[in-house]
């Protein structure tokens, strides 16, 4: 699951890079200890400016449509941690509050109690995490749980009667379990896959506890899983989106894959269940459905439920599509039959007659109504920009939105005419001072004769006239669109802010752009998209503003993967190359990586597989396949935390690159996983990634 590099940055709306900032807003007006100094176009953006912003993170409209509640993150370099503070504000953007608390580590803010409260996790005196309730009217904290090795997740029941939690159970034999006279050995005895996962060796899992709310604190709930051995939420991305209570509180969907070891391995099948709390029994609503079934969401009527799924087991980049199902009959309509792009985040109309939900179409990513009598979507929301989650109470839309220009803030939507206003401006006094950077959308002919869309940042005070540096940034996934993203590493703005045109093309094998054009990757990792790549480096040297022997090459995961295929391959294309957690050895990767469902859909098999054309033509053509060839400087960086792709391929490539006699220097972090979490971490890869693009491309050394 490469593409999970990207697909958290919507997901989890900034919250996987910890923290945020000492700029915020108050009524509109920026308030700022550190404010940057000067006016418009008069400051850049430093790593230190970029890691310190602040970053909105869970939000609720209450139940009437007036008020929000959320939480903004504030990382701390020197400290190397992060704050987290939870605040008010009204629909109109006025009255913007903290709500000064005692809590700790805040996080998850809902309405409950018809709005006379917040529910939230925030760490109790032990420092594990626990259900709190803040009422509005006196500051009252009350701590409703008192869970042993705290919680993960919660979902009230639409009357509040009852509530799901998520917690971490012990999965598997221990050492000290099988030899209990061995109590200090930290061995691991491993008889199966999936015996470690993305930056963790498994020995935890989670499952849903259900809890009849009357004394309080409580401190167990009932385990609906109960002695099954699966995920629920599915890791590595699964949260309580994928819990839905029935109206009447008496049901409960979830999703789960239940499979364990080789089985977990191989396959991406999951399935919508239906746990009837009265009969304490369970069902599969989608027996039969093969894929990635997800994010189940019951009707307002409570007769219907609403779900995503994909269509084939082992192929994780599968098209998202939209479903519903009568709970009577069990008779499935594919709703978004004929849309070839994804859904996220169904949610119903309180009529029921409609689903809002999200989708990146071209490279944008909007809010869509889908009528579910006529099928027909319409778009709700419009701009070069990504909406990247959603609330809707009493007849008003909450939606957090982003861009490469601009970090995540909230905007209240108009539901007919899509209108958004923005609510918070939680970075103002920094953006108010930075340049002109401006992105351009570009259509390039790729060799296959078809349009590629490309977008490209420019420096502030963009002056044709002079020559600049460029940057050509491989995405990852591969399967993962490069829309109108901000990230707080892989960040467009801050390259061009560093005097660079960035050029960010949606090559071959990226959602959005129809199904072929999505699928046409798998099996194909050294083809087409490598030839979209030149044509965009050739296409962009044409413009008399970019300095032709000074682009360089840059990416992360399969965007890592890009830059090792390209530097054997460029024929002189780019002055030097930066590859973040990439794969240099793609038989090695094909053993190593734990997910081998995504090894053997997207490589096309296994290395033994002597008669599969297919599979090996991926490995003859592995990157390492072409060191011979390396002939431009390369900086490597990697977390040995990272157990998707392991930190031996950033390894194996930095050692052939100094042993073929070519420049190259390694950034490896002993506690970093496939991204770089902690703040003086990110700032020292942020410093680590400019040094070396300017002493390559800008001829300055440091």
């Amino acid at each position: 699951m490469y593409k999970g590099f990207y697909k958290l940055l919507s997901s989890l709306l900034g919250l996987l890079l910890l923290g945020s900032s000492a700029w915020a807003t108050d009524h509109g007006k920026s308030v700022s200890k550190t404010a940057p100094k000067g006016t418009k176009n008069t400051v850049s953006m430093t790593p230190e400016m970029l890691l310190t912003m602040a970053r909105v993170g869970g939000f609720s409209l209450s139940p009437d449509g007036k008020q929000v509640v959320y939480t903004i993150s504030y990382p701390s370099i020197q400290e190397n941690r992060s704050t987290t503070k939870l605040f008010l504000v009204s629909m109109e953007g006025t009255n913007r509050h903290e709500i000064a608390t005692s809590l700790q580590g805040v996080t998850s803010p809902i309405w409950i109690d018809g709005g006379k409260k917040i529910a939230l996790m925030a760490k109790d005196a032990q420092g594990e995490m626990q259900l709190f309730t803040f009422r509005l009217s006196d500051s009252q904290i009350k701590q409703l749980s008192t869970v042993d090795g705290g919680i993960t997740g919660f979902l009230f029941s639409p009357d509040e009667k009852r509530l799901i939690y998520t917690k971490d159970i012990k999965y598997g034999e221990t050492v000290q379990d099988k030899y209990p006279d061995l109590p200090k050995s930290t061995g691991r005895i491993v008889t199966d896959l999936m015996y470690k996962h993305w930056d963790e060796w498994v020995s935890t899992i989670p499952h849903p506890f259900l809890v009849q709310l009357g004394d309080l604190p409580f401190s167990q709930g009932k385990d609906i899983l109960e002695g099954e051995p699966y995920e629920a939420p599915m890791k590595p991305f699964g949260d309580l989106s994928d819990f839905s209570f029935s109206p009447d509180g008496n049901l409960i969907a979830y999703a789960c894959r239940k499979k364990t070891g080789l089985e977990y391995s191989l396959s991406t099948n999951s399935d919508i269940y239906i746990y009837n709390i009265r009969e304490n029994s369970t069902y599969n609503l989608t027996e039969g459905m093969m894929g990635y079934d997800t994010h189940p969401t019951f009707s307002p009527d409570g007769k219907r439920i609403a779900w995503c799924s994909m269509e084939r087991d082992g192929y994780e980049s599968d098209l998202v599509r939209l479903f519903i199902a009568d709970l009577a009959t069990g008779k499935r309509v594919w709703l978004t039959e004929g849309f070839e792009c994804n859904v996220e985040s169904p949610t119903w109309t309180p009529d029921g007659k409609s689903i809002l939900f999200v989708s990146c179409v071209k490279a944008l990513t909007d809010i869509y109504k889908i009528d579910l009598k006529s099928k027909k979507i319409t778009p709700i929301t419009k701009g070069v920009n990504d909406y990247v989650g959603f609330d809707l109470k009493n007849g008003k839309l909450l939606a957090a939105r982003h861009s490469m220009l601009v970090p995540t803030d909230l905007y209240s939507v108009n539901l007919k005419g899509g209108e958004a206003k923005a609510i918070t401006a939680e970075n103002k006094a920094i953006l108010e001072k930075l340049g002109d950077v401006r992105c351009e959308k570009r259509i390039m002919r790729t060799t296959s004769n078809e349009d590629m869309l490309v977008w490209v940042m420019y420096p502030a005070n963009f002056d044709p006239a002079k020559k600049y540096p460029s940057i050509l940034y491989c995405q990852g996934g591969p399967q993962g669109t490069i829309s109108q993203f901000w990230s707080y590493r892989w960040n467009p703005r801050i390259m061009a802010e560093h005097g660079y045109i960035v050029i960010l093309p949606n090559r071959h094998g990226v959602p959005s752009f129809g199904k072929a054009w999505n699928e046409q990757i798998s099996g194909d990792y050294p083809g087409q998209n490598m030839k979209d790549y030149m044509t965009a480096a050739d296409e962009m040297k044409k413009e008399p503003y970019i300095a032709k022997d000074k682009m360089g090459c840059v990416g992360a995961s399969y965007g890592g993967y890009s830059v090792y295929w390209l530097a054997g391959n460029h024929k002189n294309r780019f002055a030097c190359f930066i590859a973040h957690a990439g794969i240099f050895d793609m038989e090695a990767q094909y053993y190593q990586t734990e997910e081998k469902w995504f090894a053997n859909w997207d490589m096309g098999g296994a290395p033994w597989e002597k008669d599969n054309a297919t599979a090996q033509r991926t490995f003859r053509l592995s990157p390492n396949k072409f060191v011979d060839k390396w002939d431009k400087p390369i900086l490597v960086i990697h977390g040995e935390k990272d157990y998707r792709i392991l930190a031996s391929q950033g390894m194996m490539a930095f050692d052939a690159a100094k042993m073929h006699g070519v420049p190259a220097e390694m950034l490896i972090f002993p506690n970093e996983n496939h991204w770089i979490l902690q703040p003086q971490n990110a700032v020292l890869w942020q410093r680590t990634f400019f040094e070396w693009l300017d002493k390559w491309l800008k001829g300055e050394e440091k």
